[in-house]
């Protein structure tokens, strides 16, 4: 009770003091300090000492308490300015403090019940849950050193017993079988791949497949638990003698835990670094760098044998790296990543498996560490032990997971068995070595598939430096054991064909400094890029080469060329071209200046036809199309005339009649159109009816041509029988525009007549008293629609006094005169012209601001000087 007291007593004093220190800094807030530290000097003085100090405790804190929660300490603040430039990290150092403070008062309340108890050294104490053992797992906070990452160290494959040698075919490393039902001599042979390159069948392929695996993989049995960090100790093996030692406890096992640590930045094709096993009592971590490393063969005495299971975790490139540096084969393996994959875990990690299983935090940033540097650190070498030491406790719960969701007597929910073949399949796997081809660019080190995923738009001379630089990398990675990232990285060979410098000064400045090789080789890759540069000015685009046209015909053709085209089906689907005429329009030209493609034809199989292509193809086969000229083909020229059969030309007259059609003609640009007169009005209708009637008969006389072109063409012998037809067709056609032209004149002298009859009436009415009649039918209506009206009504009166003339003539038509749009009312403006009778006139803005007119802004407030309105009481 006394420290709950004393608590509450400490806890009302800091709260005593934070709401003083709050309404200070209100009362402060209250005042305007810019005016007193004008006023008075002393103030100011005042002033900046208490900023300095509030900074400077500012400061104390935040890094005590960054410190404590394992983040990076704050840059000191020494003005205002600084905490603007800071404030992202000093809100994440608060908020880090306020979630540590949050959790620990809901422990001390008892709301979260605790899992682990405080260690020393920075170290984890948790209680498993399923069986209730205690172990440590060490926490670090802070982010991978950068030492850790690229260690300056010589390079450790300089002191091998066998040297490493990039340039050579690669060829398996075992020199002896055990476990073996065929001899090695039959076991290493030598097959040439589809790409051409030598390949060797796996040495343990027959004993793989006739293998079986234990019996304990098929029986569900109580997960045998790990043995707690703190109680055993891991062994680090760096000496033959150390190897043989571990390997017969290995023997005495039934299932061991593997894991590998790799290295491919100062390497070619990569360095195997680290090597863990564990069994159910004892860790080891063996060196793998050491120049008898090849004598770890001898690990196959209990690799491959297939009554001891092994077990991995994603371990695809595991296999891959001990059948390349070691010689090292994986016979009865099992998967956890497998089985993770059969359950639906939400993540397939090994870190996902050990915070499920274990409830174990692994920190995952070492991966990237370079595992070459020796001695190890303490928390590199926690790490390595970690991935292994808690493995067969996950086997066994992930093997027990599966077992519980298969039903064995169907094949398709026998889970077990599946992760059983997946993982046979898996040790399988063979490595085939480093290879690249530098005229195709395929293989795990060249630019094809780079290119293929990320298609860059090189031309020749581009492409061609392009190339030329990644084989030089490549190379030079190979003699020197580098990787071709650490030579030259990819991004900067992308620059330099981008750019093209033009000069070597220019190409150096391309070259990022940690490049050092190729820095150093600068005037080595300028002389290549000129070569290149010339050289590319005849040879395919990007493009080109990607289409497949010019692998076929290139100087020289590589193996691998057949591969290539055979592998990339994306690009020969994507293939595309210039065909001599368009497969949709046919002969139809885009233009008058129409000029024949100078392209070659392609073959039939380099176009792949639209199902309604082969419709139309299918159905001029059969005898369905029997048209002999077609004004639209909807198939290739080279598909539709395979009998030989050249299609039609058209006829100098038919080209002639195109090219007028398709004259050049201009748009008059836009004018504001004013109201015609009533005199203007009239001659516009007569000459609206006469370009009509000229285009009736201009089109009735093309159709009459365009008929008589056909039957020409069609009889050859009637040509004499229409030529006297046309003639007569022409004559009458004569005869009845004459006559259309008389009856104009008769309708336009009607309407003259109605025009001096119309004011000889309004002149009687007017003399008698009464009104005029328009005035009377248009009182109460506005001026502009009273004109409008008064047009439409004289235009019906025209026309009815039109038409009864040419009744009593005699020639009156069976129909009126058509509509006239152009005396229309306007559609357009009509709500405005509504608007405008009903309001008068339009609205102004300003109409209410008086004779002064619009006033400016308000003048803005001096910047200093003088109380705030803000601050008034």
């Amino acid at each position: 009770m006394a420290s709950q007291e004393g608590f509450k007593a400490l806890q009302e004093k800091v709260q005593s003091a934070l709401v003083t220190t709050t309404r200070s800094a209100n009362r402060l807030a209250a005042e305007d300090l810019a005016f007193q530290r004008t006023v008075h000097p002393s103030v100011a003085d005042e002033l900046d000492d208490r900023t300095t100090r509030l900074l400077d405790l500012s400061s104390k804190l935040l890094n005590s308490a960054a410190v404590v929660c394992g983040q990076d300490k704050l840059p000191p603040l020494e003005d205002a300015d600084d905490v603007d430039l800071q404030w992202r990290k000093i809100v994440d150092v608060l908020d880090t403090v306020l979630e540590k403070a949050d959790r620990t008062l809901d422990e001390f309340t008892g709301v979260l019940k605790r899992k682990d108890a405080p260690a020393a050294d920075n170290v984890k104490t948790f209680i498993d849950p399923a069986m209730k053992q205690t172990q440590q797992a060490k926490k670090p906070k802070t982010p991978l050193a950068y030492s850790m990452r690229n260690s300056n160290m010589a390079k450790p494959q300089l002191q091998f017993e066998r040297p490493v040698d990039n340039n050579a075919q690669w060829k398996p490393v075992l020199t002896k079988k055990p476990h073996a039902t065929v001899g090695l001599d039959q076991s290493i042979v030598a097959t040439p791949s589809d790409s051409g390159m030598v390949q060797y069948k796996h040495p343990y392929e027959t004993e793989i497949l006739q293998a079986k695996y234990p019996p304990q993989v098929y029986q569900y049995a109580d997960p045998i638990l790990y043995k707690p960090v703190d109680s055993t100790k891991a062994i680090w093996v760096d000496s033959y003698e150390g190897v043989l030692n571990m390997l017969e406890e290995l023997k005495k096992a039934k299932e061991i835990a593997i894991d590998l640590e790799h290295h491919d930045f100062r390497t070619y094709a990569g360095l195997l670094s680290l090597m863990q096993i564990s069994t159910r009592d004892q860790d080891w971590i063996i060196d793998t760098l050491k120049p008898w490393r090849h004598r770890l063969e001898v690990l196959n005495e209990v690799f491959a044998d297939p009554s001891i299971l092994k077990v991995f975790h994603g371990a695809y490139m595991d296999i891959m790296w001990l059948q390349r540096d070691l010689g090292l084969y994986i016979n009865g393996l099992f998967d956890t990543y497998f089985g993770a994959v059969v359950l639906g875990y939400p993540t397939r990690s090994l870190a996902y498996l050990l915070k499920r299983f274990v409830d174990f935090d692994a920190d995952k940033k070492y991966q990237m560490a370079d595992w070459r540097i020796r001695p190890l650190p303490e928390e590199m070498f926690y790490y390595a032990r970690s991935d292994t030491h808690y493995l067969l406790y996950i086997y066994d719960m992930v093997r027990n997971d599966v077992l519980k969701a298969s039903d064995r007597s169907k094949p398709e929910t026998d889970f077990i068995e599946q992760v059983v073949q997946k993982s046979r399949e898996l040790s399988l796997s063979r490595y085939e070595g480093v290879g690249f081809d530098a005229e195709t660019g395929q293989g795990p080190k060249g630019w094809f598939n780079v290119l293929l995923k990320n298609p860059l738009p090189f031309f020749g001379t581009q492409f061609a430096v392009y190339r030329a630089l990644w084989q030089w990398r490549d190379e030079k990675a190979r003699t020197l054991d580098e990787s071709t990232g650490y030579v030259l990285p990819n991004a900067t060979i992308v620059d330099i064909a981008r750019y093209m410098p033009p000069d070597a000064k220019a190409l150096h400045s391309l070259i990022p400094n940690h490049a050092v090789i190729a820095k150093r080789a600068v005037n080595e890759i300028w002389a290549l890029f000129q070569e290149a540069r010339t050289r590319g000015a005849n040879e395919p685009s990007l493009l080109a080469f990607l289409q497949g046209k010019n692998i076929d015909s290139g100087p020289r053709r590589s193996p691998t060329a057949d591969a290539v085209k055979a592998t990339s089906d994306v690009v020969e689907e994507a293939q595309c071209g210039v065909m001599e005429r368009s497969q949709l329009y046919g002969d139809v030209p885009p233009s008058t200046l129409w000029e024949e493609s100078k392209t070659p034809a392609k073959k039939d199989n380099d176009y792949v036809l639209l199902p309604w292509q082969r419709l139309v193809q299918g159905a001029a086969a059969n005898g369905a199309i029997t048209t002999a000229t077609v004004d639209v083909e909807m198939v290739d020229k080279d598909a539709t005339t395979e009998s030989g059969a050249t299609p039609p030309k058209p006829s100098p007259e038919t080209q002639e009649k195109e090219e007028s059609a398709d004259e050049e003609f201009t748009l008059r640009a836009g004018v504001k159109r004013k109201k015609p007169t009533e005199d203007e009005e009239e001659d516009t209708s007569s000459e609206e009816e006469s370009d009509s009637d000229a285009d009736e008969e201009g089109a009735g006389g093309k159709l009459d041509e365009a008929s008589g072109e056909e039957e020409k063409g069609q009889e050859e012998e009637s040509d004499v029988q229409e030529e006297i037809e046309l003639e007569d067709e022409e004559a009458q056609r004569a005869k009845e525009k004459a006559e259309r032209k008389a009856a104009k004149a008769q309708r336009r002298a009607a309407r003259q007549a109605a025009k001096k009859a119309q004011p000889e009436k309004e002149t009687v009415n007017n003399a008698a008293g009464a009104p005029p009649a328009r005035d009377v039918e248009f009182k109460g209506i506005s001026k502009s629609k009273k004109r409008q009206l008064r047009r439409e009504k004289r235009a019906k009166m025209e026309a009815e006094a039109a038409w009864k003339a040419a009744a009593a003539g005699g020639q009156a038509e069976e129909k009126p005169a058509p509509f006239d749009y152009g005396k229309a009312s306007s559609v357009l403006h009509a709500n405005r012209n509504t608007v405008k009778a009903q309001h008068g006139k339009r609205f102004d803005p300003y109409s209410k601001s008086g004779e002064e007119g619009p006033k400016g802004a308000r003048k803005a407030p001096p910047l200093h000087g003088g109380r705030s309105a803000t601050f008034k009481k």
